[in-house]
């Protein structure tokens, strides 16, 4: 394969060498140069959720950079930021009431991570050990990987990571052992935090568990002390089929994380959302209290405009309605699939996501089927890109029936 000046993401150059170049979005559609259609069923690796170029956030974009394009948020503020700072602790669980502004989900939850310790070292009680579900993927950086599964991902990257107490994930039938790897943990070594993407893990395969089995972790958290970081960068929004996933918990994390539909995917921003005890533990005369992070883009205005414009769509459009809708076509499908064939192992839903497990010699993320799945749905006309030999749907809520029988028809087609 040639080598490439551009060097792609999660792409083994040397295997893979067919990187279509998309020119135009609309909906929940891409355009190729060479005049395909590709329908978007994973919302660009999980972001869009509207549909790509949303005309109200394409406005209000255009709107804030006749005005502001970027200004540094250290000692500055602007309207935009605060405006969204006030819907986000609107709409985010009660009790969430600060917002510190990030541009991507792994630097909302290396923030997080970050508080949570600050927040221990500032009260006087030192505490540094965090724990951490297991399968959870939480980004790419350092403190990230750390908190994440080991494996492939960052197995170069060991020498610089910390370690964690890794809780195991609770399997259907199963919780009982996780709540007492959880308590166990909390019980033998003051934990600093304890961090889960709540309701399914995402790249750790897709694995899904219930809402009674996050209620009970949060409670064993409150019970020790241990602060709970919910990372809602990918199962915020409404892709679980709520607003966010700790809603159908009934549970208020001690800070949350959110990013991806955080702007309906269209630009990059992250926040991270915290009680008021955590941001009172940094709020001193002594400066050394200061929570320590940034970046050169902060609270951009531009992506803070696009937030405001999904807020609003959030507020004036049926966006849960359309959530129920896709989700209800989401589960037809998947059921069909399974009923098609027995090659279909494992079928899993979660509002608008839907998971099967295709049988295959090799499994895990670098099973060989995976490059050949990617090329077989690109040559449909779909991007799908499986976790290994875990094939998932994840499709913007614009998404239609027609839609989705591509989709599936496409995966039916697997030779």
């Amino acid at each position: 394969m040639p080598r490439r000046t551009v060097w792609h993401p999660f792409t083994q150059h040397a295997l893979e060498d067919n990187v279509p170049t998309i020119t135009r979005g609309k909906g929940a559609w891409l355009e190729t140069d060479d005049n395909r259609r590709i329908f978007d069923a994973i919302s660009s690796w999980w972001v869009i959720t509207h549909g790509h170029r949303h005309p109200a956030i394409v406005a209000a974009v255009k709107d804030q950079i006749d005005k502001l394009d970027q200004v540094i948020f250290a000692g500055f503020t602007h309207e935009s930021a605060e405006k969204l700072a006030e819907k986000l602790v609107a709409i985010t669980p009660v009790g969430l009431e600060h917002v510190f502004f990030s541009d991507s989900g792994s630097t909302s939850v290396e923030v997080a991570i970050k508080m949570a310790l600050g927040y221990w070292r500032n009260i006087g009680h030192p505490r540094s050990r965090i724990a951490a579900l297991e399968h959870g993927y939480h980004g790419d950086t350092i403190g990230t990987m750390s908190a994440g599964a080991r494996g492939v991902f960052n197995a170069a990257y060991e020498p610089l990571l910390f370690d964690v107490i890794r809780i195991p994930f609770p399997h259907a039938g199963r919780e009982q052992e996780t709540f007492d790897a959880l308590e166990a943990a909390c019980r033998e070594t003051p934990v600093a935090a304890f961090i889960a993407e709540p309701l399914i893990a995402g790249a750790g395969g897709m694995l899904m568990y219930s809402s009674a089995a996050l209620a009970e972790m949060k409670r064993i958290c409150e019970r020790y002390g241990a602060l709970f970081i919910a990372d809602e960068v990918m199962t915020g929004w409404g892709r679980t089929g709520t607003t966010f996933a700790c809603n159908q918990a009934g549970v208020t994390p001690d800070i949350l994380c959110t990013a991806k539909g955080l702007t309906g995917g269209s630009m990059p921003l992250a926040a991270t959302l915290a009680t008021s005890r955590i941001y009172d533990a940094h709020y001193s005369e002594d400066r050394a209290r200061t929570l320590f992070h940034s970046s050169s883009f902060t609270a951009n205005p531009v992506c803070c405009a696009a937030a405001l414009a999904n807020l609003e769509i959030w507020e004036n459009e049926p966006v849960l309605d359309r959530i129920a809708k896709v989700s209800e076509m989401q589960e037809q499908n998947l059921t069909a699939l399974v009923e098609s064939s027995s090659r279909f192992l494992n079928p899993r839903r979660i509002g608008t996501i839907t998971a099967v497990d295709l049988d295959v010699a090799d499994g895990g993320y670098l099973a060989a089927a995976g490059p050949a799945l990617r090329a077989h749905f690109l040559a449909q006309g779909i991007l799908l890109r499986p976790l290994g030999n875990t094939i998932y749907v994840m499709p913007p809520y614009c998404a239609t029936g027609p839609d989705l029988s591509l989709v599936y028809e496409a995966i039916r087609s697997i030779p």
